[in-house]
């Protein structure tokens, strides 16, 4: 079975910084995209930011210059550095990832549990 399984989300000041990570696990044989989403209260999800397999980025308008998405394909790993952190940030931040998760099977979407990330002072 896989999982996916946030952490480093937290309280932190206007202009401050925080890194968030997404570790997965189970049988798992290809991860194509991964990607964080986000859910303020009230709000729909939005896509943060998103990486492939080989290193191509793409970012919410919100969040350029001052969010970097990184992966470790060797740890099967996401990565979500918020740097410069703003009020509106506050929203519980999601992992997603499309997972083959052996050979011969269609890949499909896993998502993880969330983790708060409150910006404010």
């Amino acid at each position: 079975q896989v999982q996916l399984v946030e952490s480093g989300g937290g309280l932190v000041q206007p202009g401050g910084s925080l890194r968030l990570s997404c570790a997965t696990s189970g049988r798992i044989f290809m991860i194509y995209n991964m990607v964080w989403y986000r859910q303020a209260p009230g709000q729909q999800r939005e896509l943060v930011a998103l990486i492939t397999r080989d290193g191509n980025t793409n970012y919410a308008d919100s969040v350029k210059g001052r969010f970097t998405i990184s992966r470790d394909n060797a740890v099967n790993t996401v990565f979500l550095q918020m740097n410069t952190l703003k009020p509106e940030d506050t929203a519980v931040y999601y992992c997603n990832a499309d997972i083959r998760p052996f050979l011969g099977a269609r890949s499909r979407d896993y998502w993880g549990q969330g983790t708060q990330v409150t910006v404010s002072s």
